[in-house]
């Protein structure tokens, strides 16, 4: 198990704790842009491939992400906790700038996930269903 120790913040009790403050210091200073790029080039295994590309339009700002195919699973996390974390603090990120800050998680080319099927409408749902 990683273990993050540091001196300044040893008075706090959890792992988690200290992760959240030095997040929210690092977005005081960093743009966002910058600030994702930190954030998942360092849960990443190869920090190298990792792009981001920012648009700003009416809707706020859309941040697109680009990782190596075999990181994919880093950043979605498992049922996707890990892309809602990431989510969550560009959002942190955002109100501190004024802005509406989206994540798009781009699929890599090559992709073997299997696209789900529809599932049709409520009334086709009901009539499968055996009582």
């Amino acid at each position: 198990m990683f273990r993050l120790f540091i001196p300044e913040l040893s008075h706090f009790g959890k792992r988690r704790d200290a992760v959240r403050i030095i997040a929210m210091a690092k977005a005081a200073t960093f743009t966002d842009q910058e600030f994702l790029e930190y954030l998942v080039k360092s849960l990443v295994d190869n920090p190298d491939k990792v792009h981001v590309d920012r648009k700003v339009d009416e809707m706020g700002v859309l941040l697109t992400l680009k990782v190596a195919p075999e990181d994919m699973g880093k950043i979605i996390g498992r049922a996707g906790n890990t892309a809602k974390a990431i989510r969550s603090l560009l959002r942190i990120v955002g109100i501190k700038n004024n802005a509406r800050v989206n994540l798009k998680i781009e699929e890599p080319e090559g992709s073997t996930r299997v696209a789900r099927p529809s599932g049709g409408s409520v009334e086709d749902m009901v009539g499968e269903l055996k009582f």
